[in-house]
């Protein structure tokens, strides 16, 4: 049976602990991170700390509905959201991945729930991604001041803003760095493991995740030097208030010697 798999990232994070306590569908697995409900047979909603919600078998009408619910739950709730699509085919006679979509045994709620894990991890790296290039088109912009006019077009404050964007989306990443691994489910079911393996080479998510760390690395590269630069300057600064003051009183000791 052919089913559709619908993840959204719709905010900065989502407070698990308080929708947990205020939901009451059943709750197949959750911690302090996720909470993974199974709503019918076929359906499940996925929910994840870092602002995903995947949802199986949904139609547009209680996906709409569901999300209005959870936003009183969001930090950050954004006015678009990124969106990923897979399709998942059940009681196939063998487990197979292909180009956006996958076949498994049975209606295991393991498998099921291990893909839209992976599916959602794939819509954070489009948002972490997105972060991260508006982050290094606004550093270009400042090098390429450089390279042109010789001088920065920012000021100490605005830097250490650009730092502390910078800093914010880093710690992000690395407090959600756990959805990049494998879940423990996979240690020990040999067929779990390889479907795991196989959607994250699907999704390539470790070459997505090496691409964000690579281009926060250049704008961290790049926020040193401008930080070097404006204390450069403003040393230079001081160095010449000082010659100007000391010049002022060498020219008060004259006037007052020869008047």
């Amino acid at each position: 049976m052919a089913q559709r798999i619908l993840s959204y990232q719709i905010a900065d994070s989502i407070d698990i602990k308080q929708f947990r306590v205020d939901f009451k569908g059943e709750l197949y697995y959750g911690d302090s991170d996720e909470l993974f409900y199974k709503m019918d047979t076929e359906e499940f909603i996925y929910i994840f700390k870092y602002g995903v919600v995947c949802f199986l078998n949904f139609d547009a009408i209680r996906i709409s509905q569901f999300l209005r619910l959870i936003t009183n739950y969001c930090k950050n709730r954004f006015t678009e959201e990124l969106s990923e699509e897979f399709d998942i085919e059940t009681n196939a006679t063998e487990n197979k991945i292909g180009y956006n979509t996958i076949a498994i045994k049975g209606i295991d709620t393991e498998k099921i729930r291990l893909v839209m894990l992976n599916v959602s991890q794939s819509v954070a790296l489009d948002y972490y991604y997105e972060q991260t290039s508006t982050l290094l088109e606004e550093t270009n912009q400042h090098t390429q001041m450089l390279e042109n006019k010789g001088r920065l077009s920012i000021s100490g404050t605005k830097l250490k803003k650009f730092i502390g964007k910078t800093l914010l989306l880093k710690n992000r990443i690395a407090e959600n760095l756990y959805i990049f691994d494998s879940p423990p489910e996979t240690w020990e079911d040999e067929q779990l493991n390889q479907i795991d393996t196989e959607l994250k080479r699907t999704f390539d998510l470790q070459e997505r995740f090496r691409n964000i760390q690579e281009g926060l690395t250049i704008i961290k590269d790049n926020l040193e030097l401008f930080r070097d630069l404006l204390q450069y300057r403003h040393s230079n600064m001081l160095e010449w208030i000082v010659i100007i003051l000391i010049l002022v009183e060498v020219i008060n000791l004259f006037i007052e010697k020869f008047a």
